[in-house]
């Protein structure tokens, strides 16, 4: 698949976000986790991605059927305030 600069910019940005599952960037942009391994993989300096995977590894945030019900929402209330 290709992707605008844009859309790769985003799809690493939700990958990084502890609380962003791998199914909303599924539903989003098609790409199922072994394809966001791959497209990480692909995008980053390798400490960059080991780095990532050691994050990601277990962490029950990053799919939906894993965390708990008090997980409503995939950001931080303050995360996006205006300036």
């Amino acid at each position: 698949m290709q992707f605008s600069m844009d859309e790769e910019s985003r799809i690493i940005e939700m990958a990084w976000e502890d609380r962003t599952p791998f199914e909303a960037i599924e539903h989003q942009f098609s790409l199922q986790e072994p394809d966001v391994i791959k497209f990480m993989r692909s995008h980053l300096k390798p400490s960059s991605f080991r780095l990532w995977r050691e994050r990601v590894s277990g962490r029950s945030t990053k799919h939906v059927k894993l965390r708990s019900a008090d997980v409503t929402r995939g950001y931080c209330p303050t995360q996006y305030k205006q300036r």
